[in-house]
């Protein structure tokens, strides 16, 4: 998922030996049990995990840990407080929900809603490796709930109603989270403009993160971010173009495997009309593509409202139609069985153990490390199930963490096969019953 709120089974896992926190589950974090490690991002670790209420009700959510070097960074860490309060004040249908910040140990860590289901740039690795196509309305109508959420971000206010100014700062396909009911949300509001300032000393070539961290957000990132100019909600809408560009295209926009790096591309902003590939009213399409594409953002679409509306009425036009129920059934159809089962195998594991329940209510002690380590000691069926989990999902989890978009993955003809399938059957029963009446004696 992003970092923040993903499935395990498709969250990328970086090279080479995994962080030593993974290896120590299930573990507490405050009132959060941590069961399964998904990942982890430029500035912390991502974990599955579950609290119970008062009442002894079970709440699935997803835990992200802020690493060491972060958390101890005061600046980054009034940062990230101020950005994930504000995040915390959204409550949206297409948005990540925030329901916790706080301190354990000397780490922050944050915890958001859990989403089952493939984050986007999963959801493409994985039609891609299993030849399977994205209908075309699904690709638009997954963007136009992204917009939603954004749009209903950049418009909200506080009590004295002011605008808060929000910006989300990093749409990108790893940030954009597909359920198998056909949700679509976006997540980690507020934590881009805190991951700036640890990110601004490598992009200035001074000591500090390496520029690893930023290299794939540069990808998706408007040129006045990229120059590190004042950016508002204009800069999502050209984020937002991005990934339009790239599912019309079947390829990314900027390439990394390119002399010049991403960011140094994102800076210059020269981008060519997406490839033609014969999608239903194709040249409308483009013109609202490189509309919320212009490098100059007064020339773009003033709002995500704007861009919305103009994708409505291009599937219009085209006559594409894109509901949740229809995207959660195609989701579920392909790739829904096997993680659902794997989620629900890693829960049982936990549920065979006696864990005893930290209510949500309940107070963080502080001796509450020490105690945890008691009870679960270094290894345990989760920890044993995860390290199966790891070694065979290992051509998952390549050092490509980007799928192949050169390879045409845009159904075109969806709703046609469908039709075709229909009549096929009603053929075949017409064929069965006149062979039935043949064979009836006189």
């Amino acid at each position: 998922m992003s970092e923040v709120a993903k499935t395990s089974s498709e969250r990328p896992r970086e090279s080479g030996k995994a962080p030593s926190s993974s290896q120590n589950l299930p573990r507490r974090v405050g009132v959060y049990t941590l069961f399964d490690f998904i990942g982890r991002g430029g500035m912390a670790e991502i974990f599955l995990a579950r609290a119970h209420t008062e009442l002894g009700a079970i709440r699935l959510c997803v835990v992200k840990e802020i690493l060491p070097e972060f958390s101890e960074n005061k600046e980054f860490a009034e940062m990230l407080t101020f950005e994930a309060k504000l995040a915390a004040r959204l409550s949206h249908a297409n948005i990540v929900q925030v329901f916790d910040l706080g301190r354990t140990d000397g780490h922050l860590f944050i915890a958001m809603e859990y989403v089952e289901g493939l984050d986007l740039n999963a959801l493409l690795r994985r039609c891609t490796m299993e030849k399977v196509s994205l209908p075309v309305e699904f690709a638009i109508g997954i963007i136009c709930e992204v917009l939603r959420g954004l749009d209903y971000a950049h418009r909200r206010t506080d009590d004295a109603g002011l605008a808060l100014g929000i910006v989300h700062r990093d749409v990108s396909p790893s940030n954009v989270l597909v359920s198998f009911d056909g949700e679509v949300k976006l997540c980690d509001f507020g934590i881009a403009k805190a991951n700036e300032l640890v990110e601004a000393p490598a992009q200035s070539g001074e000591s500090g993160v390496s520029d690893e961290n930023i290299k794939g957000k540069a990808g998706y990132m408007s040129p006045e971010q990229a120059r590190g100019g004042d950016v508002d909600a204009r800069a999502d809408v050209f984020s937002a173009g991005i990934l339009l560009w790239e599912l019309a295209s079947g390829h990314r926009m900027y390439k990394p495997s390119s002399d010049v790096p991403l960011l140094e591309q994102a800076r210059r902003a020269e981008i060519g009309e997406p490839r033609k590939r014969s999608l239903p009213e194709e040249e409308l399409l483009h013109e609202v593509i490189m509309k919320a594409l212009a490098v100059d953002p007064d020339k773009r679409y003033a709002t995500a409202a704007d861009l919305v509306s103009a994708l409505e009425d291009y599937m219009a036009k085209a006559k594409l139609q894109m509901s949740p129920l229809r995207l959660g059934g195609w989701m579920s159809e392909h790739f829904g069985a096997e993680i659902t089962m794997q989620r629900r195998a890693r829960e049982q594991a936990l549920s065979a153990q006696s864990l005893p329940p930290m209510p949500i209510s309940g107070e963080r002690s502080p001796t509450e490390a020490s105690q945890v380590e008691e009870l679960y000691g270094p290894s345990s069926l989760v920890g044993a199930a995860m390290d199966v989990k790891k070694s065979e999902g290992k051509g998952l989890a390549s050092d490509a963490s980007e799928p192949d978009l050169d390879k045409p993955r845009v159904d075109l003809d969806y709703e046609k096969k469908k039709r075709m399938m229909v009549i096929f059957a009603v053929l075949l029963a017409i064929v069965v019953v006149a062979l039935v009446l043949l064979t009836r004696k006189p």
